[in-house]
């Protein structure tokens, strides 16, 4: 047995055996639902128990999309249940006791309107509230500091276990490969674009973030490390609400933002529209210092860059719903966006060479834009089939996607100092790309009494892709001629999926779900250049499961364990060769599989705030981006490939302190051990590295209207696949002061004050030896300056859950 796993087996068996010290008694349950005043279901209200004597907080929980809770309860107190939710007057029963073992059913509670709800609520918290849940860990953002002047990829950075890099790539509990939903429909976008979406949306329309490390059956396969679903506000006004907030960005570039959200009641009818405009622009430094040993000596390459990077970014969504009646509705749902970029930059290369003192110099301008535009549409049906929560929901969604990119590197080759006598070249590389996606799916689900509940539900998706790429070459200005690593590629993928679903209670402390969904993949790539054609078709099962025991009424323990799938971009299947400068390519790769993750997480929760995780994920074929480098040419491929396998094992400790009403802390501990295999080319990688990430977030609340967080994150140095990169740490600060009754903000945020968030790794594998130093200009200031507006009845607004996996794949 190695190290790592011999001490994953060590902690593993000391954190299950905590459960035996606790207390053993008969712990009783409290359950019920909430409704409004028209008897829709209220979810995501707040539940809670409290000592009848001298009113403290004995446990709390929040209703789920039905509106049921369930909570467990001490035998030793008398108890009064309350529920509260925003704009609602707050719910508060007669007091009460419980016998050991009882269960208590409270029947359903009617919450209604409150007289001032069309005013705009008061920050209270200073902190968002994080709810443990089985199978998720809820964080409700809404109201709170962390919602005021930040983006929503700002806030998922601050979550349980997420972590956030520079170019927005996000990473849960150490591992890639997040699937990203909004109010439980795929956002379909690649990692850019997803990133440049989420920094258009304002925090101030997220009600909570729902972090799933370990998704149930419905969930879609894909994901291999979990999903983070972001559950917007829901209006609760009949006539208009929303709010609308302009702002600028400045990190050696201005870059403004601005956007409107507007939701609209009448009668059956309930609309909602948002626009959001933004620029995002960043300045990239880059170092890379290559060594080369040849058969005469060693060969090294200097190269420093500067690029600007430039995107104005479009986004729109809107959707109507329709009540037909008390249980059945319709309704859709429409997005669009577009997106013009530009990269500008400049690279100089110094080259020296083993047999003389002669130094070759390489320098490179690139100039490249690039536009996309994506079209979105989904059609939606709910009927409630009883008043037991039997309810059948269906998706048609739609998905067409067009993106161009133009650029053209010119070359400057010399020798020593000689400027005047050297050569030049220039490549000008085209793509034009299209895809459209349609998927259907429908979902049923049974409660059968006792707290058992059955899901069960089908999926289709149907994907088609074409990618053009024309690579032309010119030579001391000469004209230009076609490079044979020109192609034209064509993507087919249908994948036909079911699944089927169980939760039920075994114990007065046990309960379980158990889920098992099944996929089917017929894929083809067809490159019309080569004439190649690549098919891969495979039936997988995906197993999840957990089993929750509560030990006693302030400490649970959760069992998570399921598998999970990544699959390639539809890009990355391309076999196309784009030059980064002339001595560096990126290259596709045709025979890319997916990835398959299985997972297990053991959860301790205690008092409902304090989490001390243990998980475990093993990875087949992980996806990896590999460095080749070919010595006689000295040229370097960069490709995505399959690594034979990688485990992480990770244990997380997240931990809330509150020293005062208007002080408090949320601060997170998390220790990775990752292990690399695979056979690559004739060298074998297997590496084994510790490492740690620590994160601490203050939230004061401050007299006359102001609010300050400080977050600040330190990250020990770590690998991934072939690169080692150095330790890293940096702080932000935020601070918001409110106006008119909080309903107009003016927040002012800086990223990475010290400018210390930079990246320095290196390679030292297989003849290859680089050293890399970046930095994205994230050190920033950015004000925004927020109104939010309210009026009229109260009314809902469905949340839709529609298609949820193939876009997210587009890049």
């Amino acid at each position: 047995m190695n190290v790592t796993r011999y001490i994953f087996a060590t902690v593993f068996f000391y954190l299950l055996g905590l459960s035996h010290l606790a207390a053993q008694d008969q712990s009783a349950q409290v359950a019920g639902s909430v409704l409004d005043e028209n008897e829709a279901p209220m979810p995501f209200a707040n539940v809670f128990l409290l000592d009848a004597t001298d009113g403290e907080l004995i446990t709390g929980a929040i209703t789920d999309e039905a509106g049921n809770f369930y909570l467990p309860a001490t035998t030793k107190l008398p108890l009064t249940l309350g529920v509260s939710t925003i704009g609602y007057d707050t719910y508060t029963s007669e007091p009460f006791q419980l016998k050991p073992g009882e269960q208590k059913h409270v029947g359903t509670i009617r919450l209604t309107v409150q007289v001032s709800a069309l005013d705009e609520v008061t920050v209270k918290a200073a902190r968002p509230d994080v709810l443990i849940q089985a199978d998720k860990t809820v964080v409700n953002v809404e109201g709170t500091v962390m919602a005021e002047g930040n983006s929503a990829l700002d806030v998922i950075g601050r979550s349980p276990g997420v972590f956030v890099d520079a170019d927005g790539n996000i990473n849960l509990n150490g591992r890639t490969g997040v699937i990203v939903l909004v109010d439980d429909r795929q956002t379909y976008m690649s990692a850019e674009d997803l990133a440049n979406f989420l920094r258009a949306m304002p925090a101030d329309n997220i009600r909570s973030i729902e972090v799933i490390q370990n998704p149930p059956a419905k969930y879609d396969a894909e994901g291999a490390a979990g999903v983070i679903n972001l559950v917007l506000k829901k209006n609760n006004l009949n006539g208009t609400n929303g709010n609308i907030h302009v702002g600028s960005q400045y990190n050696g570039l201005h870059t403004p933002s601005a956007g409107a959200t507007l939701n609209v009641k009448n009668n059956k009818w309930t609309s909602n529209i948002s626009l959001n405009y933004n620029q995002f622009g960043r300045f990239l430094d880059l170092d890379i210092f290559r060594r080369f040993q040849l058969d005469n000596g060693l060969s090294e390459f200097d190269q420093e860059a500067r690029l600007k990077l430039l995107s104005k970014n479009l986004f729109f969504s809107g959707g109507t719903d329709y009540q037909i009646n008390d249980r059945h509705s319709l309704g859709i749902n429409l997005q669009a966006s577009t997106r013009k970029g530009t990269e500008d930059g400049n690279s100089l290369t110094a080259i020296s060479n083993p047999e003389n003192t002669d130094r070759n110099y390489l320098n490179a301008l690139n100039d490249g834009e690039s536009d996309n535009l994506r079209m979105f549409g989904n059609f939606h049906y709910i009927g409630k089939l009883d008043t037991l929560g039997t309810k059948l929901s269906a998706d048609i969604d739609y998905t067409h996607m067009d993106a161009g990119s133009l650029s053209l590197l010119d070359n400057q080759y010399w020798l020593n100092e000689n400027l005047t006598d050297g050569t030049s070249d220039k490549i000008r590389t085209g793509n034009e790309m299209a895809y459209s996606i349609f998927t259907a799916k429908a979902d049923f689900t049974k409660p059968l009494g006792n707290e058992k509940v059955l899901e069960t539900g089908i999926k289709g998706s149907w994907v088609t892709s074409d990618n053009l790429l024309e690579i032309t070459k010119s030579v001391e200005e000469g004209p230009f001629t076609p490079d044979p690593n020109s192609n034209h590629f064509l993507y087919k993928e249908n994948v036909l999926a079911a699944y089927a679903s169980y939760k039920a209670p075994i114990s007065e402390k046990l309960s379980f779900q158990a889920g098992l969904r099944t996929e089917y993949a017929a894929i083809e790539g067809n490159s019309l250049t080569r004439s190649e054609i690549n098919s891969q078709e495979y039936l997988n099962l995906f197993p999840s499961a957990y089993l929750q025991h509560q030990v006693t009424e302030n400490y649970q323990i959760v069992y998570n364990l399921n598998r999970r799938i990544t699959r390639p971009y539809y890009r990355q299947l391309n076999p196309y060769v784009f030059y980064i400068d002339p001595l560096t390519t990126e290259e596709g790769n045709p025979n890319l599989r997916p990835q398959y993750a299985n997972n297990l997480e053991m959860n301790h929760i205690i008092k409902n705030a304090y989490q001390f995780s243990l998980s475990f994920s093993q990875t087949e074929n992980a996806f990896g981006q590999i460095m080749l480098q070919d010595d006689e040419t000295r040229k370097t491929r960069i490709q995505m490939q399959n690594l034979d396998r990688t485990q992480n094992v990770s244990l997380r400790a997240v931990v809330p302190v509150e020293f005062a009403s208007w002080y408090s802390t949320s601060n997170m501990l998390q220790f990775n051990g990752n292990t690399f295999q695979s056979q690559l080319g004739e060298e074998l990688l297997d590496e084994r590295q510790f490492s740690f990430m620590a994160r601490t977030q203050h939230n004061l609340i401050l007299p006359k209207g102001f609010k300050l967080e400080l977050v600040g994150i330190y990250r020990s140095p770590f690998r991934d696949g072939q690169l080692v990169i150095n330790a890293m740490g940096w702080m932000d600060a935020g601070i918001t002061k409110t106006f008119k009754d909080d309903k107009l903000s003016l927040t002012v945020n800086g990223s990475d004050i010290f400018r210390s968030m930079k990246f320095k790794g290196n390679i030292d594998f297989n003849r290859i030896n680089t050293d890399v130093q970046q930095y994205n200009s994230v050190q920033s200031v950015r004000f925004t300056l927020r109104w939010k507006f309210a009026q009229g009845e109260q009314f809902n607004v469905n949340q839709r859950s529609g298609s949820t996996e193939e876009r997210n794949r587009l890049e």
